[in-house]
Parts: structure tokens; sequence; C-alpha cells
């Protein structure tokens, strides 16, 4: 009889969760490669106070920073196996996985930050995110990650032909190898947790990011030469494995893009602060900051945009991102 009971009981509880009337917290493990004092961190310890007091209690963020967890590949791999819930990756990184992505590293796309972010925001960036989930990655928006310039050991970049025979580390990325060899520089791919070392050794001249990046990964004591020709905004990318997202009840999917769509308005504020105060404080260690001439970087880079038109898909996004006001 008791051994009957408890067995009505386990299937009463079993019946209970399957409806949704007993529920333990849902844990969203969220992994990424920057420095905690980095906006992309700041925004994810934002987000998850948010979804925690937005759902009640029932989901809560946990966060792996600075490659715990391993580089932004690695962390897309663990995403499509479901050994991880969620990662921000750059989208010269999830080219690899969301073709459409290549678009972004098309150099000089973009009027201005603004003309990106109403990209970003619109029906077109969308579409873009859309992309990775046939390879079972979800996007779900996008961060700020401004604009990549090159920054150098021994001499300044003023104009293209000052990258010639220099090694310069780029990611993993197709569109990035093919600018720097159309500007005359050497690719070298390089993961970015190496990068530093790398740097010191002369496995590489340079490198190119943003200017945040630049400074909180402290690659000016290395690099005392940052030329802002801002060949390219390359977005970071809040990515979601299907596995998980699958998994999801309705109502978390909305308390999770809600709190997501939240965080991306804060990355946003902070990242033009992190921005200015980059700017200062590598000046303020002796890194010379150079303004060239970008027409003749976006010159030397034109022919990149003819080898996209046999490309339909790609060649389609760049007129409808060039069209967009």
């Amino acid at each position: 009889m008791i051994k009957h009971l408890k067995l009505v009981s386990l299937l009463l509880v079993t019946l209970l969760v399957s409806c949704g009337e007993i529920s333990s917290t849902r844990t969203i493990k969220i992994a990424h490669g920057l420095d905690v004092k980095h906006s992309v961190h700041k925004a994810m310890v934002e987000m998850g106070k948010d979804l925690e007091q937005r759902s009640g209690g029932k989901m809560k963020l946990e966060i792996y920073p600075s490659q715990q967890l391993g580089t932004e590949r690695e962390n897309l791999e663990l995403l499509q196996i479901g050994s991880l819930d969620m990662t921000k990756v750059s989208v010269g990184v999830m080219e690899n996985f969301a073709p459409k992505m290549k678009v972004f590293g098309v150099p000089f796309l973009f009027r201005d930050r603004q003309h990106s972010f109403d990209v970003l925001d619109s029906e077109i960036g969308k579409e873009i995110l859309d992309d990775g989930e046939k390879y079972w990655l979800k996007g779900l928006a996008y961060y700020d990650a401004g604009s990549r310039s090159f920054y150098t050991k021994d001499r300044p970049v003023h104009t293209p032909d000052d990258l010639k025979g220099l090694k310069l580390r780029v990611m993993e990325s197709v569109t990035a190898i093919d600018m720097v060899k159309a500007l005359g520089g050497s690719p070298t791919p390089i993961s970015w947790g190496e990068l530093y070392t790398s740097l010191q050794q002369g496995v590489v001249d340079g490198a190119e990011n943003n200017p945040p990046s630049f400074y909180l990964s402290r690659h000016y004591e290395v690099c005392k030469y940052y030329s802002l020709d801002e060949h390219t905004v390359l977005p970071d990318v809040l990515v979601i494995g299907t596995n998980t997202w699958n998994k999801l009840t309705k109502q978390e999917k909305d308390w999770l893009q809600a709190s997501v769509q939240k965080s991306v308005a804060y990355q946003r504020k902070l990242w033009a602060e992190a921005e200015e105060e980059a700017l200062t404080e590598v000046q303020k260690a002796g890194v010379e900051v150079i303004r060239p001439d970008k027409s003749l970087f976006k010159a030397k880079v034109s022919s990149m945009y003819d080898s996209y038109k046999d490309d339909e898909i790609i060649s389609s996004l760049i007129e409808k991102i060039q069209q967009t006001k």
C-alpha cells in the first residue's frame, strides 16, 4: 500500500512538473572571452538581474567571462552540442556558422555609427541574425563593438602603404583575411587570448580592433601606434543554442528576449563611454593616435565589393544596407 502511494505521488509530481505547475529555477549558462570590466560583461550582469526579476526568480543567468570555457569558436561548438546555453561572439567568428554575417566584414559598409544601428535594428539585421539556426545557433541580438582600426608595434600607419610587409593578427574570418591582403598586409589568424604574447614575441607586428579592446587587453603596452582608419564595423552577437532555445517555454523565451533587449540599450551606452575613456587612457600611456585619410584605405579595398558580385546573397545585402536611410 505504501509503495503504491509513493508511486502515485511520484506520477503526480511528474505530471505537475510537465504541466508547469511545479518548476525549479532554470539557469542559463553564458560564456564570453572578455574581461569583467568590459561593457559586454557589465551588460550581461544587468541582463541577469533583469531576467531574475522579470521571471520572479524562475530564471537566472550564470556568466563565465575571460575565456573560462574556451575561445569564441569553441563556445559556439559547445552551444551546438548543448553543453553551453549562450555566448557572445564577434560576427567575424560567427560568419563561419552563419554565412550572411560575412557582409559585416565588408570594409566601409556603413556611413556612420547611427547608420549601423539603423541596419542592425531593422528587418535586415534580423534576417542576418536568423541565418545561424540551421547550424543550431540562434542569434538573439547585437551588442555594439564599435569600429575596428589598426595598431602596430614599430611604425605608424598613415596610409595603406605603411601596412606592406606587416604581419597583422586577424580573426578566423575570410573577409578579414581578404581585407588585410587587399591593403597589402600579411593576415595572421591568432586567438584573442594568445595575441598579447604573440605581439611581445614578434609573431605578429600588429593587429586591428576597437578602442576598448585595445585598451582593456593592455595591447597598448606593446603597440604604440593606433591608426583610426575605422575600416569595419563588426558588432558582437548574443547567441543561444537551439538545443536550449527549444527547451524553453514561450513565457521563458519572452522573459529572456526582453532582458536581452534591455541589456542591448544598456551596453550601447556603456560602449560609447568606454570608447572615449580608452582613447584618453592609451594616449596617456604614450600611444600615438593617428587619424588617417580614410579614403585612401577605402580605395584600396574597393575590389572586395566587386568580388561579391557573383554572390547573390551578399551583394543583395550590401545593396539593402547601403539603401537604408
